[in-house]
């Protein structure tokens, strides 16, 4: 067997042995000018033998593991690469409005509360907790939506949502107790929110790259706009035909969230064979080779053509811009892949973080598979000019850089239509979503307290701020500060995609004195009652609570990296949620045992003034912990 047939076999840099055994492959090109130099090589009989010995060897192997798989799949790797626009704007039109409906009925239902606490004679705390378990469950229920989604598409998750959701306030409206309320606006209404949600807030960077951060934030702006239209559209539906009717006319905008979730159509992925032509050759990152890589790219070169300029590996990486220099693919491809442990070996994921891209000889139809949750940078709703992995590859790279590989299972799964109670794409989903190791991190658990204190007074305003105000101005007038609310935070949302795209900008801190100077505004808020004192109030907190929401994914990427964002999105919305559940109801106790709503915000001001403090010494913990990371290794 020459070694032309060999090569043809399998590309000399493919491991079976590894996890990655799939990943690499020769790009164009490089066989050829491999196989000549191997050729012009002053290689011995023996080093030739053993070498040709060797890869026949591994081919063998090789050969082995494909076979078990080419009735499953081609090779071809399906890469969904963000069109940058098109029917990207219109997905951003339906994130706006589902958001619009969510966030506004959400953030609206305090001008619900005194129509349930006198209806069915319970306190403000008792009739505050259906809205806070709607609140709730709706940022729970968020893992376990994403998780759906990996595996049945944003498309189908929202209308089930919507279904849900307009079913839930129909039964609500029937309701004969807070208890009924609880279970079907809190519980089933917030479930059906939470599968609209998620839909709405990831899908827009599905669809787009270089336009990312203004895309999503057109469409998270639709909560901030949906917050000033529906806390005064609720009030008049409400004193015109009653809390239950109106609960009725609500279920029929929710259920309008089914025509937009129909707009969420899958992307479809692009085939890497394709892109071949436009980049026949792309450049390899020394950054992901290993030591011991490196160490038998030294000891292969010696065996390759001498270069005056070029005696070791090093240089070879330092003549990128050579057109005569020895290409780093020539010497790589020499080389056998030395087998790298898996992040999360339980998984067994395969990563396209290699150097090269996976080009098949001959491509095979394969099933499409639409893995949104397959993506390290879903979560990441601003700028990817942020990102040290967007600004140093290409496009394709990058999207490859930061996409895994569905399983052997998830193809098959994919292929035979096969129904499973719990599908490889949830599974591998919720594994990262909830993977809890990530609580051993102090940096983490630190932004997790803290993101619980936050939300602990989160909503209490947006429960009690009309009720507090009605005694001191017109109803219609004490309505509008929660739409001041709402304008304040899509004003705020976009001056932080503004300052987010500068990279310079700190996001942790810029947080942290937005909460200060929010909790500390909630905590004076009761010194005047009038109108003006009162609506300056509404628009710091707006500022305020825009900065929390905005730059959050960011500050996750800063402290914990790109990789880590999913798994912490997850645990976040988790602490979040139970937060959410518990300080709306615990400030109204507050206010049914003082007689004072004055306790009320001060709580929900204490509780956001003490996250932000917890946070300021967030970059001092983050260093140290990475410091002593690399002690320990």
């Amino acid at each position: 067997m020459d070694l032309q047939t060999l090569f043809q076999m399998a590309p000399p840099n493919l491991d079976p042995t590894s996890s990655t055994a799939n990943v690499y492959a020769v790009l164009p090109g490089a066989e050829s000018r491999q196989i000549e130099r191997a050729h012009d090589a002053e290689i011995g009989a023996t080093e030739m033998d053993k070498l040709v010995e060797s890869e026949i060897c591994k081919a063998r192997e090789l050969t082995l593991n494909i076979k078990e798989t080419e009735d499953v799949c081609s090779d071809d790797i399906d890469v969904a690469v963000p069109p940058d626009g098109g029917w990207g704007w219109v997905i951003v039109f339906a994130s706006f409005m589902c958001n619009l409906v969510v966030d506004g009925i959400i953030f609206s239902y305090g001008t619900f509360l005194e129509g349930i606490a006198s209806e069915f004679g319970v306190t403000r705390a008792q009739a505050a907790l259906v809205g806070s378990m709607m609140s709730g469950f709706y940022l729970i229920v968020g893992p376990f939506a994403s998780a759906i989604a990996n595996k049945f598409g944003f498309r189908l998750v929202a209308v089930v949502g919507a279904l849900v959701g307009a079913a839930a306030f129909v039964v609500s409206s029937f309701a004969s107790s807070v208890e009924f309320l609880c279970v079907t606006y809190g519980l089933i209404g917030g479930i059906g929110f939470g599968f609209i949600y998620v839909p709405s807030v990831i899908t827009v960077g599905f669809y787009f790259e270089k336009w990312r951060a203004l895309a999503t934030g057109v469409g998270v702006c639709g909560s901030g706009i949906g917050t000033f239209l529906f806390a005064p559209m609720s009030k008049l539906l409400i004193d015109s035909m009653g809390w239950r009717h109106a609960l009725l006319v609500q279920s029929a905008i929710v259920l309008s969230c089914a025509f937009f979730g129909m707009l969420f159509r899958p992307l479809k992925p692009t085939k890497l064979k394709a892109l071949d032509e436009e980049e026949p050759e792309l450049v390899m990152d020394a950054s992901l080779l290993p030591a011991a890589t490196v160490l038998q790219m030294e000891a292969a070169l010696k065996y390759m053509p001498k270069h005056d300029h070029q005696s070791s590996i090093s240089r070879v990486f330092a003549s990128h811009h050579n057109p005569e220099r020895l290409h780093l693919s020539d010497v790589y491809h020499t080389i056998g892949v030395p087998a790298r442990a898996p992040f999360r070996a339980q998984l067994k994921e395969k990563r396209l973080s290699a150097p090269f891209v996976l080009l098949s000889e001959r491509p095979k139809k394969c099933e499409e598979m639409h893995r949104p949750l397959y993506r390290d940078d879903i979560f990441f709703g601003q700028s990817l000019g942020r990102l040290p992995q967007y600004t140093s590859h290409t496009s394709v790279q990058y999207n490859l850089a930061v996409t895994r590989l569905p399983t052997k299972q998830d193809i098959l799964e994919e292929k035979t239509h096969s129904c499973r109670l719990y599908p490889e794409a949830v599974k591998r989903a919720l594994a990262t979503l909830l993977d809890f190791s990530l609580l051993r991190s102090p940096t983490f658990l630190i932004l997790a307290v803290g993101g619980f204190f936050t939300m602990m007074g989160f909503y209490v305003p947006f429960m009690y701020l009309v009720d507090r105000a009605a005694d001191h101005m017109p109803k219609q007038t004490a309505v509008l500060l929660i739409s001041s609310v709402g304008i304040a935070n899509t004003l705020g949302r976009v001056l932080c995609g503004v300052l987010s795209s500068f990279p310079s900008v700190n996001a942790l801190f810029v947080t942290n004195a937005a909460l200060t100077i929010g909790g500390i505004a909630t905590i004076v808020s009761g010194a005047s009652l009038s109108q003006e004192y009162q609506f300056l109030y509404t628009v710091i907190f707006g500022l305020a609570i825009s900065c929390f929401a905005s730059l959050r994914s960011i500050i996750v990427v800063d402290l914990l990296g790109l990789e880590r964002l999913t798994n912490a999105f997850g645990l976040l919305l988790l602490f979040q949620g139970v937060a959410a559940m518990i300080g709306a109801p615990l400030a109204g106790a507050f206010t049914d045992l003082t007689g004072s709503f004055d306790a009320t915000f001060y709580l929900s001001g204490s509780m956001i003034l003490i996250s932000a403090l917890m946070c300021y010494p967030l970059g001092w913990v983050n260093r140290w912990e990475r410091r002593r990371k690399l002690e320990d290794a």
